[in-house]
């Protein structure tokens, strides 16, 4: 197996994008200079048995960093993120490219921008490509048989995570600032705490999906994969279409949280445990009040998941023809899940709906007596390529990994996870939930967590 080596990536200037605008509104760097280095690290990072990236976009990117360029150099006021090299998960229509969604067959090029990339045009994003994912976005492991599935940069010989495997793998190797990914069941906030990076999944309806190829049309969201809060938040203020505010880190001292006591805590491996207590004594120091306690919607979830839920049922929806067309060449694992949607009739999608609302209802009024929910990201640590070759591991595997992160799709909450574990220690994520709606302050009260773990490291 292909290893990376980090003495082949070359770091970009600054690790925040904060510092990388106001390096570039100085003359401190280029944008071109940064595009350079991240095409630097795909040459030599990106294995093709491997693919972060599935297609590159080196032309439209360098018309992009030259045309940012020149907008400083003219001292013309440039958009939000002018000169930021920013990846796509092949979900999001570009045009005159091809929306693959990780599949081998798709093949007609798109002939319009998603809307969300029409936003980061505006702002002065410079696109660097599509990266890989698991076929369909249907899976939080992020393995993917057409393109290969890349190496976790942060612990080699395990999985990045996914389904927006390529996306957050391109973030951790310096091919792209930032990136942005989907989010069903956890496909941002998974890759991203495997990879120790920020990933933030916004109330669904915070940002637009025209253009953006669907999973479940009842749980999909778009968010931002990125260094830090304030990274995501800078990026998610563009793709919102909504005015940046500078982001302010809301003090810990007297904030209400609650860890759940029962779902969330299950089969949770030792190191996920141990960086969970570590963090959770970090929070209590800085004055926040953790409460442990049962919550009873976390244990009506796994009906809302009988059948293979509502992403059977709306992937089934979608896919029915070109299973029956295109079948044979479809990922076995991704399509043996689709076709679970086939045994949903109506009556059972229809009951399914109900009881979601029931349940969105009930989590969104026990939600507010808390500043926001804490628990693992992910249970376990990432798993070994070699503990999934068999399709029962794979299955229980994959699971897992869902299981936490789900709850915020499934009960239309936002959520964001942050990097907790120690230097040496396999990675490991927190994640913070709050109320649909309540997106800015789950941001700033996450970059307050994200001050008192730094101040500990």
């Amino acid at each position: 197996m292909t290893q990376f080596k980090a003495k082949d990536l070359k770091p970009l200037p600054a690790g925040t994008l904060e510092d990388l605008l106001d390096g570039l509104a100085t003359g401190q760097w280029q944008a071109a200079d940064l595009l350079k280095t991240c095409q630097h690290n795909m040459d030599s990072g990106d294995d093709p048995r491997r693919q972060i990236y599935t297609g590159r976009f080196d032309g439209t990117a360098t018309a992009e960093a030259r045309a940012a360029d020149n907008l400083y150099e003219a001292r013309v006021p440039v958009g939000e993120l002018a000169g930021i090299p920013v990846a796509l998960k092949a979900l999001f229509d570009v045009a005159g490219q091809v929306t693959h969604a990780g599949s081998q067959w798709w093949d007609t090029p798109a002939e319009h921008d998603a809307l969300i990339v029409s936003r980061l045009r505006r702002a002065g994003a410079v696109i660097t490509g599509h990266t890989n994912m698991t076929e369909f976005a249907y899976s939080g492991l992020g393995l993917n048989p057409h393109y290969g599935t890349p190496d976790n940069p942060l612990a080699p010989g395990r999985i990045p995570g996914g389904s927006s495997s390529g996306a957050a793998v391109a973030v951790a190797c310096d091919m792209a600032a930032a990136a942005i990914g989907t989010d069903t069941g956890g496909s941002i906030r998974i890759p991203s705490a495997f990879c120790g990076l920020v990933g933030f999944k916004p109330s669904q309806q915070r940002i637009p999906r025209r253009g953006t190829f669907p999973l479940s049309d009842s749980l999909d969201s778009v968010g931002p994969i990125a260094r830090t809060v304030d990274c995501c938040a800078r990026v998610d203020a563009v793709l919102a279409g909504r005015e940046w505010q500078p982001l302010r880190a809301r003090p810990l001292d007297g904030l209400r949280f609650a860890v759940p006591a029962n779902y969330m805590l299950d089969d949770v491996s030792r190191e996920v445990a141990d960086a969970f207590t570590r963090s959770l004594n970090l929070l209590r120091d800085a004055g926040a009040r953790i409460e442990e306690v049962a919550v009873p919607v976390l244990d009506t979830l796994p009906e809302l998941l009988e059948g293979g839920g509502l992403t059977a049922a709306e992937s089934y929806h979608i896919h029915r023809e070109w299973l029956r067309c295109h079948g044979d060449r479809y990922d076995p694992r991704v399509r043996s899940r689709m076709e679970r949607g086939a045994q949903l009739g109506a009556a059972d999608y229809i009951e399914l709906l109900r009881r979601r609302a029931d349940r969105k209802q009930q989590a969104d009024q026990w939600l507010a007596a808390y500043d926001g929910l804490l628990a693992p990201t992910v249970p376990i640590a990432p798993p070994r390529f070699e503990e999934l070759t068999g399709d029962e591991d794979y299955g229980r595997l994959n699971l897992l990994v869902l299981r936490n992160p789900t709850a915020a799709n499934l009960l239309d909450l936002c959520a964001i996870t942050l990097p907790n574990h120690e230097q040496g220690e396999l990675p490991s994520g927190l994640m913070l939930v709050g109320r649909n709606g309540t997106d800015a302050d789950v941001l700033a009260i996450a970059a307050g967590i994200e001050e008192a773990l730094r101040e500990a490291c």
